[in-house]
């Protein structure tokens, strides 16, 4: 932790240089993909700097503090509960990708399979969490007691197979895939892991998600040069033909 606060306040001194634009993102695969449009942000005069975090919540904080420039970690809805939380000031300029969520197992390779009282691991966080219970509904695994904008376990009105779903941090999910019958995990740390969120999932979202991961910023920063000059290349043709090449039907352009 001492080394992160460290890394953040020589950050701070990186984002006062008007020519250079610090952007926190997740490790894998959005450290690569911003890599591929760096020469995007040089052509219109800026240094693009990447830093990696191992969560979701750092990188917003570190925004809000105005030690980055912006992240590209997260969604909307993530985004939104993140500020009515934690009384930040951040908001999306703008949609990328759409990451589908979705739902791996070690012991079944069909849905329809899944046993009676099985063990399903879903992220802790309420926006990853309700994403995941959602997608479980879908298949109509469970069902809830009212629609409500964030849901819990505790909304869960019928569980025909009594499932017994366990909340675990989101980069834990892929390395405990093996203790129980299903796990919902997030794409980024999928693909990490080498998973395909299409190929090696029984359940996953499709392009009419509503979760589609945005460039977030701090509001009084939305129409700076910076901000113009980052959005200009994540939502160039360049970001499109090497998302359609690289991570065809797994990240969908939403822009």
């Amino acid at each position: 932790m001492k080394k992160l606060l460290i890394s953040l306040c020589l950050l701070g001194l990186v984002s006062a240089n008007d020519k250079i634009i610090s952007i926190g993102v997740t490790p894998y695969p959005t450290a690569m993909i911003l890599e591929n449009v760096k020469d995007l942000v040089t052509e219109q005069g800026y240094e693009l700097k990447i830093v990696e975090f191992n969560d979701y919540i750092l990188p917003n904080y570190a925004v809000n503090d105005e030690e980055l420039d912006a992240n590209f970690t997260q969604t909307k809805p993530f985004l939104d509960s993140f500020n009515e939380e934690r009384g930040s000031d951040l908001v999306s300029a703008g949609k990328i990708f759409i990451g589908p969520m979705a739902a791996y197992s070690k012991t079944i390779k069909n849905i329809k399979d899944l046993p009676k009282n099985a063990l399903v691991y879903i992220p802790s966080d309420p926006i990853n969490g309700t994403r995941a219970l959602e997608l479980l509904a879908k298949s109509n695994l469970i069902e809830f007691s009212e629609n409500s904008k964030t849901k819990t376990i505790l909304d869960i009105s019928k569980n025909p197979l009594n499932l017994n779903i366990k909340e675990i941090e989101a980069p834990q999910l892929t390395r405990t895939l093996n203790e129980c019958d299903l796990a919902v995990i997030n794409t980024n740390y999928a693909l990490l892991a080498k998973l395909n969120p299409i190929k090696d999932s029984i359940l996953h979202e499709d392009s009419t998600s509503d979760y589609a991961s945005v460039l977030a910023v701090k509001s009084k920063n939305i129409n700076s040069q910076k901000t113009k000059v980052l959005l200009k290349a994540m939502q160039s043709e360049k970001m499109r033909e090497f998302l359609n090449k690289n991570f065809k039907d797994i990240l969908i352009p939403s822009f």
